[in-house]
């Protein structure tokens, strides 16, 4: 066994097997596909975040439920609360997306929560960001 070795994606190295569909959707419900391991891997995160508990069938704890805590009064307390959060339920969905850098921003007068995600995939050299807005 090779110590350090990086995962290497088959998909990735044949440009015509797409791996998954790019979020958000486009008009009339079309699928744009994608091809690589790292546009397919930031959509699931996308798809998590956006997706509720309860709202997946034969899954109803998948999701992040971010939305529930819009149309709060939100202060350090909750941003820390939604931080820690998010940390645990990317570690029990996606054990292999490593945090390096979260942060929960709320917009006050906008009535809006921004969450940024800087996060690499183990063994793979896989490192990106993820920004979102809920509002």
């Amino acid at each position: 066994m090779a110590f350090g070795a990086t995962r290497i994606f088959p998909n990735d190295l044949n440009p015509s097997v797409a791996i998954g569909f790019n979020l958000p959707m486009n008009e009339g419900g079309v699928f744009t596909p994608n091809y690589q391991t790292q546009q397919a891997i930031k959509n699931n995160l996308i798809n998590y975040f956006l997706t509720n508990p309860g709202e997946r069938p034969g899954n109803p704890t998948f999701g992040a439920g971010i939305r529930n805590f819009i149309f709060t009064q939100i202060d350090t307390q909750d941003l820390n609360y939604i931080k820690d959060d998010v940390q645990t339920k990317l570690t029990t969905f996606f054990p292999d997306v490593l945090v390096q850098e979260l942060t929960v921003l709320p917009t006050e007068t906008e009535n809006e929560i921004q969450i940024n995600i800087t996060y690499s995939v183990k063994d793979t050299g896989i490192n990106d960001t993820l920004s979102l807005s809920f509002n």
